[in-house]
């Protein structure tokens, strides 16, 4: 795993109109923290944080590389716990730095990759995933970017299950072995019948004419039954 570099600075200023002038000149507001520390507020460039982190998934090891050489910060090892996104535009609106201890075991979130066709996909049916990412234990330079799953000898019906999810040494999956992580699910409609359903509801609303009438044509009218008279007389 690729370890992301990044440079952070101390901050000094703190409240809501600091924060939004720091936002404004392109700087985004962080916290560094640990279990053997105390809580750092650090800033860090936004367009610096959207090109390494905007599109990665799961969990990275992170280097902060300090402005000025503080010792507190420079070359600390951490993992991002959380990003705050405004709900409107979606811009980053904070950042949480955890530092780690590369030697001992974390648990942290990894992607599921699935790879290939499955030949329930090739007769029909849906290629269903039910996690896409799973819970793992390991050390902090071992994280995985994914791990990948072949499907492509799943058929309808058939599932993989977290003790099916091959793993590299040193990493270990979390939860039950019988958790469900991707299935094939049965065609939902066949194409014919929507066709089929279609053509019986219309010959159903039309009722079949007359033999020798016209579809749709009224029916002839009766002739009036005779009057009844005397004779003459």
């Amino acid at each position: 795993m690729e370890t992301v570099e990044i440079t952070v600075a101390r901050r000094t200023e703190h409240g809501k109109g600091p924060v939004r002038r720091m936002r404004a000149a392109g700087k985004l507001p962080a916290v560094f923290y640990g279990p053997k520390r105390e809580a750092v507020s650090i800033v860090v460039s936004v367009q610096d944080f959207e090109q390494k982190f905007a599109h990665l998934e799961g969990s990275h090891l992170i280097r902060l590389l300090a402005a000025a050489g503080d010792a507190e910060l420079h070359d600390k090892m951490v993992l991002l716990r959380e990003i705050q996104r405004h709900p409107v535009t979606g811009h980053f609106l904070h950042a949480d730095f955890y530092e780690v201890d590369l030697t001992r075991r974390l648990l942290v979130s990894v992607p599921l990759r699935f790879v290939g066709k499955a030949e329930g996909v090739v007769a029909g049916g849906i290629l269903q995933p039910i996690l896409r990412e799973v819970q793992v234990e390991c050390l902090p330079t071992e994280i995985p970017d994914f791990l990948e799953i072949d499907v492509s000898h799943l058929g309808i019906h058939d599932t993989v299950h977290l003790a099916e999810l091959k793993q590299p040494s040193g990493v270990s999956a979390v939860g039950d072995a019988t958790l469900t992580l991707v299935t094939v699910l049965p065609p939902t409609i066949e194409a014919a019948k929507p066709v089929e359903a279609a053509e019986a509801a219309e010959a159903a609303a039309v009722a079949p004419a007359a033999e020798g009438e016209a579809p749709g044509a009224a029916p002839a009218p009766q002739a009036a039954p005779p009057k009844k008279g005397g004779g003459e007389g």
